[in-house]
């Protein structure tokens, strides 16, 4: 399996994504609304970007 190509940490287990970040939102994609599961993470559908519970099951601690 290929590592995703952004891990977010986040506080809460509902998030966004809007492919945005570095560039702008009108270059990304649609908004989509994710929530993070018992896993501990969330990867977003477009852009493959991974959202990572603070302190759940799959932050282990190497992300600031």
């Amino acid at each position: 399996m290929q590592p995703p190509p952004e891990v977010i940490l986040v506080t809460s287990n509902a998030v966004h994504c809007d492919g945005s970040g570095d560039i702008s939102p009108a270059l990304g994609h649609p908004r989509v609304f994710l929530r993070i599961d018992e896993k501990g993470f969330v990867e977003c559908g477009y852009c493959d970007r991974r959202f990572v519970l603070k302190g759940g099951p799959a932050d282990d601690g190497t992300i600031a």
